[in-house]
């Protein structure tokens, strides 16, 4: 058996590594940060009132998360609708 010694220059080196290694893994995610919207933002791109929006929730055309008494909404999701021609009113 073969004893193996580190030094406290081995362990600074081990630890630029790992964290060079978690900052490039983290990197990679910014790029895909999911933004959610609340109903007043979503009211505002779309141009459309509030019962038009719960219209769009309730038929399925607009995809939506609740928390508490909250709506949010995936910016993905309302760029999406728009792409599609659909007119929301």
């Amino acid at each position: 058996m073969e004893i193996e010694l580190i030094t406290r220059e081995d362990l600074r080196q081990l630890r630029v590594q790992l964290l060079e290694d978690i900052k490039q893994h983290f990197a990679g995610q910014t790029s895909k940060k999911t933004e959610w919207l609340k109903s007043a933002q979503v009211r505002a791109m779309l141009s459309i009132s509030p019962g038009t929006l719960q219209t769009l929730r309730v038929n399925g055309t607009l995809k939506h998360t609740k928390i508490g008494g909250s709506f949010y909404y995936l910016q993905s999701d309302i760029e999406t609708l728009l792409k599609s021609g659909k007119t929301p009113n």
